[in-house]
């Protein structure tokens, strides 16, 4: 079956070195957090990786990260492509010119947007700069494979929109123990997403874990931004983005300017229009440099697995025989 693994990096600065977080190494060989997702993904199953940078940043990326990844793939038969995010890449609609001076950029769902034409079968949506551990990689591919039999054999999917998905982490493992975080708290129902509520400075304590003095419940399941995705969802892209722009220079509210098309809005769209988004529950720990102070805790972190022999010291070892990988 084939399967992409998509992985936002457009947000990854033109300037690489120190103070770039997603290209931080981890480990004593140099590999960054985005090495071992990909190492999994390919240990799952996944056979294309789309990366989604800037033109500005192509040669950089390709020095520090690409080349490395485009040898292991090579070896596995897996392909890899590129995207790139620009600011400037909009459709042409009534009003387009009311947004051209815009600076930020349009979010996460015009940054898989961008992905069009090297979409042609189910994908994953991934943070470049997030350890989302190996269950979720293996558990996506089965959750996107049982539509993909389905379909091959003809039967009808017991209810319309199966294929998307959203990967659940339990919140206490997704702390930083420096800082607060923000994070898409999940309702679900019987397996089903409900809604995602973002919640901003949620922290340890002494007694669990609470956001601006409220108490949470640490066993709920957040998003961490690992959707799953059939590739029709291009086609809700495409027709989702121009609305979405239409309706910042129809609202003429400054702020809304501002707004992004981001994939939890989405999704939560979606789900009003009754298409059902499946979770993924994983009980992995999730690591990430969301402060400066968090890289010695996500290093020692990567040795202790790598120590538990669940990755080899050379991280590719087990799938590629390049010495350099």
């Amino acid at each position: 079956m084939k399967i992409a693994l998509v992985i936002l990096a457009a947000g990854i600065g033109s300037r690489f070195g120190g103070g770039i977080k997603q290209l931080e190494p981890v480990d004593d060989y140099g590999h960054i957090i985005m090495d071992y997702s990909i190492h999994d993904a390919i240990a799952a199953g996944f056979t294309k990786i789309i990366f989604i940078i800037r033109h500005d940043i192509e040669t950089d990326f390709k020095d520090v990260i690409g080349s490395r990844i485009a040898r292991v793939c090579d070896e596995q038969g897996v392909e890899v492509a590129y995207a790139f995010q620009e600011i400037t890449d909009i459709p042409d609609f009534e009003g387009k010119e009311k947004v051209a001076e815009r600076t930020k950029p349009w979010g996460t769902g015009h940054a898989v947007l961008a992905c069009d034409g090297l979409i042609d079968s189910p994908f994953c949506v991934i943070n470049a700069d997030d350890y989302y551990g190996k269950e979720c990689f293996v558990k996506a591919v089965a959750f996107l494979g049982q539509r993909e039999q389905s379909l091959n054999s003809g039967n009808a999917m017991p209810e319309a929109g199966c294929g998307y998905g959203l990967v659940g982490y339990v919140l206490k493992n997704t702390l930083s123990d420096n800082g607060g975080v923000t994070r898409g708290i999940c309702s679900v129902r019987d397996g089903k997403l409900v809604g995602i509520s973002e919640t901003k400075n949620i922290v340890k304590t002494a007694t669990g874990v609470e956001a601006d003095g409220h108490a949470l419940d640490e066993n709920s399941l957040v998003s961490m931004n690992f959707w799953c995705y059939p590739k029709e969802f291009m086609d809700v892209l495409k027709v989702g983005f121009p609305k979405f722009l239409h309706s910042l220079v129809t609202v003429r509210d400054a702020d809304s300017m501002k707004d992004e098309y981001l994939l939890p809005i989405i999704a939560d769209n979606m789900l009003k229009e009754g298409v059902p988004f499946s979770v993924l529950e994983s009980h992995d720990k999730w690591f990430g440099i969301t402060y400066k102070e968090d890289k010695p805790g996500v290093v020692e972190s990567f040795r202790k697995l790598v120590t538990e022999g669940v990755y080899d010291e050379r991280l590719y070892g087990d799938i590629c025989r390049c010495v350099k990988c």
